[in-house]
């Protein structure tokens, strides 16, 4: 799977963001498919970016296809791709993952067994991201996001509002691969209805 270059990323976020679905993270020996992401735009209150530019949103403002890595509560640090042309303050945030390589040392950094990429926090812990990738390029790495794996190139993607928010709520910009059990929750209800179907068949 060839890495996704920059171009890719100059585009309407929103569309970018639906895109990203099935495609994979890779950092540091670990992998995940991207199951659920959102978009924000600095044209919309949600954004950090909303604010215009200042130290924190520079890299919003940037380069598309670079990491726009920050803080979350005190906590987390969490994973988004920089979109749209150079001057536009617009991202993806990548909220989940299916665990596909390095699962080993995910469980290890996680502390747990499962539950590993299933929320923006949980993978950039289980993946070992942290904030000195801010800025960092995601074509050249350390953080690398290669194209849909043959068998993702046409996956069925649902549209939900994005959750974790307090403003422009009403959005539908998040994007979730349908019957995924690695989506974080509040899983939207299509996707929670093929998730616990899934789960029940397996069982």
């Amino acid at each position: 799977m060839k890495t996704l270059q920059p171009d890719f990323y100059a585009r309407p976020v929103l569309q970018v963001a639906r895109e990203l679905i099935g495609c994979t993270v890779e950092h540091a020996g670990c992998a995940g498919v991207i199951v659920e992401a959102e978009a924000y735009h600095d044209s919309e209150p949600a954004c950090h970016a909303f604010v215009g530019l200042t130290p924190r949103t520079r890299t919003l403002f940037g380069e598309p296809g670079r990491a726009y890595v920050y803080r979350s509560y005190g906590i987390h640090a969490l994973l988004n791709a920089v979109c749209e042309p150079e001057g536009v303050g617009a991202a993806v945030l990548i909220r989940a993952l299916a665990p596909v390589a390095g699962i080993e040392q995910m469980r290890a950094r996680r502390g747990r067994e499962g539950d590993l990429c299933s929320g923006p926090g949980k993978l950039t812990q289980a993946l070992g991201i942290s904030l000195s990738q801010n800025g960092s390029s995601l074509t050249s790495g350390p953080i690398a996001i290669r194209a849909r794996a043959r068998d993702l190139l046409d996956p069925a993607i649902l549209e939900a509002p994005r959750v974790g928010i307090t403003r422009a709520v009403e959005l539908p910009w998040r994007f979730c691969l349908a019957g995924s059990q690695h989506v974080s929750r509040p899983r939207p209800a299509a996707v929670a209805s093929a998730a616990g179907s899934h789960a029940a068949s397996a069982g």
